[in-house]
């Protein structure tokens, strides 16, 4: 499998949700559970989407 790619599986719970793998194969993002193959598959989107624009909110310094 070629890396990065997102994995999508199906939990023992019958739900379903997604991983997202760096270029070494390493899991660096989960997703929430889903009711449904295809709503996983819009969440896949919505990160492909999303994602390069998306800001970062550093809360390191957060007490």
């Amino acid at each position: 499998m070629a890396h990065p790619s997102f994995q999508l599986k199906k939990a023992k719970n019958d739900k379903y949700y997604f991983t997202l793998t760096a270029k070494n194969g390493q899991v660096i993002a989960q997703s929430e559970m889903y009711n449904s193959k295809s709503a996983a598959e819009n969440g896949i989107a919505s990160v492909k989407t999303n994602a390069p624009a998306a800001d970062i909110d550093d809360q390191s310094d957060a007490a």
